[in-house]
């Protein structure tokens, strides 16, 4: 090479170099990275341990009384008076909210007895059916009927439950009730509302088989609604089919290879994936990350273990079903799972060692992943960009009907404690926006014209969605329309937690211009789709809508 020309490329890749350094750091991860996170509030009164999204787009959040004083009042004078509270007897501040997405805002809400590590379900109607929780709260079933008038507050059955739940889980069932599982010392499972008398609690030998001597690792069981009828209900490492109805396992499931539990206090996270209709008998179960066996015990000691960096996916109706092991991109306890519009799954949330626990977790995981089912072995997990903000234990995340991902909770501390520890009690609340909210995504993103926000729709029937769109639609085989479950989601558990994507025939032009309609069947019952309120959206090229609220009966 001649000197001059060596000169000018010597120059040319130290100028690069020199522009490189010069660009803002995180400008450069955020590039590299998907998505972006927008900070909503800085204080929402207390810290997000449980959440739940309703048809009226508010999200009650709560955590529990006898974390002391929160910051937030209650409203109007009013104080809560409960001799048995371990932390205050009357108490002024609220320990519940309920947060507008509209508007960004909270207002307080008032829970009587203690909520600390309970459950939920949304009803058909759209009631919050909250049950149990710690001391005086756990045989309560607390009931929240959604308003858009701010007059709405919790109401409480106390007893309602026939045994103490604290640490359960809870699934709505294709008949309209709620079926609670678990607990801690609790080996079974009863349902709300009671039919009877009679209907009290029945005995689940499966949660007895779980336990871990000194540990437990099986609380907080996964629980989803198998398309037969049937629960698949998954505890430590392993899981079961169960009719119960008849109170029977149907199948006993193979252990995860390794045997390392997944379920609290070695938290991990599951989802059911996204179910099709014309593929509803090959569902799939995915169990991602959680602590290798005697972690817990090590954190307790002050030694925190790599959490686990697997996930383990099997199709349950399989003859001979068998755990599938994929590795996700960074170890993760105490994530959370969330299902997108578009039929992927969100990892986010959680702690990179350690396990679930009164500062038991070390080395946040600040990094969400997008995990793609549909992408080839190997090329399904995708790094998303950074939050600032550590959620620990007791933190949470779910989806909201504009296709963000609200995020808030963090704290691993027996009361509210803001000075001189590692993890702080976190207030604030932020939502991940996932890449297919860019600004650049614009012109691939449909909006729902019909049905409307709130229609009924039935079982099996056709329905027509009108979607309007800014370019000229080319390829229709890239619209798919999905319903989605927001959860109620506390501990890594996604309760409730689920997508159907709808089958349908092809797009065609519609009245005016970019306007085009779908006609797509209802799912066939409510093996598929249990009934209630569901957010509907139209997906383009990954890309969805904003969704809509329907209910279906």
């Amino acid at each position: 090479m001649a000197p001059s020309l060596f000169l000018s490329f010597i120059l040319r890749h130290l100028l690069l170099v020199l522009l490189l350094l010069l660009l803002p750091h995180r400008n450069v991860l955020t590039r590299a990275a998907g998505g972006r996170w927008d900070f909503l509030l800085s204080n929402i009164g207390i810290s997000a341990m449980h959440m739940q999204l309703l048809y009226t787009d508010r999200v009650v959040i709560f955590d529990r009384t006898d974390f002391g004083v929160s910051n937030i009042s209650l409203p109007a004078g009013k104080c809560r008076n409960d001799p048995s509270d371990t932390a205050l007897v009357n108490d002024c501040t609220a320990h519940s909210v309920e947060y507008d997405v509209a508007t960004n805002s909270v207002r307080p809400l008032m829970v009587l007895t203690d909520t600390w590590c309970s459950s939920g379900t949304v009803m058909p109607d759209g009631t919050l059916v909250q049950t149990g929780g710690y001391n005086d709260g756990d045989h309560t079933v607390r009931l929240y009927k959604p308003c858009t008038n701010n007059s709405c507050d919790w109401r409480e059955i106390n007893p309602g439950l026939t045994q103490r739940r604290w640490y359960a889980t809870n699934h709505i069932l294709p008949d309209g009730r709620a079926i609670v599982v678990g607990g801690r010392r609790q080996y079974n499972y009863e349902f709300y509302p009671k039919t009877s008398p009679a209907d009290t609690s029945y005995k689940l030998d499966f949660l007895v088989e779980t336990k871990d001597p000194k540990i437990e690792n099986n609380l907080y069981p996964f629980v989803f609604l198998n398309v037969d009828g049937n629960l698949f209900i998954f505890a430590n490492n392993r899981a079961i089919l169960f009719d119960y109805v008849k109170g029977t396992v149907v199948r006993t499931y193979p252990t995860i290879p390794g045997g390392d539990p997944r379920s609290y206090p070695s938290t991990g996270s599951a989802v059911l994936l996204p179910l099709t209709e014309n593929s509803a008998g090959s569902a799939e179960v995915l169990v991602c990350g959680g602590a290798p066996k005697g972690a817990y015990l090590s954190a307790m000691n002050g030694s925190f273990v790599k959490a686990l960096d697997t996930c383990a996916k099997i199709r349950i109706n399989d003859p001979n079903p068998e755990w599938v092991m994929e590795t996700m991109p960074m170890p993760r306890v105490m994530g959370d799972m969330v299902l997108l519009p578009n039929a992927n799954v969100l990892i986010i949330n959680g702690a990179g060692s350690g396990a679930a626990g009164w500062e038991l977790g070390r080395n946040p995981v600040l990094a969400p992943v997008v995990y793609r089912p549909t992408n080839p072995l190997g090329s399904r997990f995708e790094v998303q960009s950074s939050s600032t903000i550590p959620r620990m234990y007791h933190s949470t995340a779910l989806l909201l009907r504009d296709g963000r991902v609200l995020v808030g909770g963090s704290n691993p501390h027996t009361r509210y404690n803001f000075t001189g520890v590692l993890f702080p009690t976190d207030l604030t609340l932020e939502a991940f926006c996932p890449s297919y909210l860019d600004p650049n995504f614009k012109n691939l993103r449909p909006r729902i014209v019909s049905p409307t926000a709130q229609t009924k729709i039935g079982y099996n029937q056709q329905l027509t969605v009108l979607f309007t769109f800014s370019d000229n639609l080319s390829n229709d085989t890239s619209i798919m329309v999905t319903m989605v479950v927001p959860a109620f989601t506390t501990h890594s558990c996604s309760m409730n937690q689920r997508l159907i994507v709808l089958s349908g025939g092809n797009v065609t032009a519609a009245n005016g211009n970019s306007t085009y309609q779908i006609r797509v069947m209802t799912p066939y019952s409510g093996n598929i789709a249990q009934p209630g309120y569901y957010l509907l959206f139209v997906v383009h090229q990954d890309v969805p809508s904003e969704g809509i609220w329907v209910q279906i009966s």
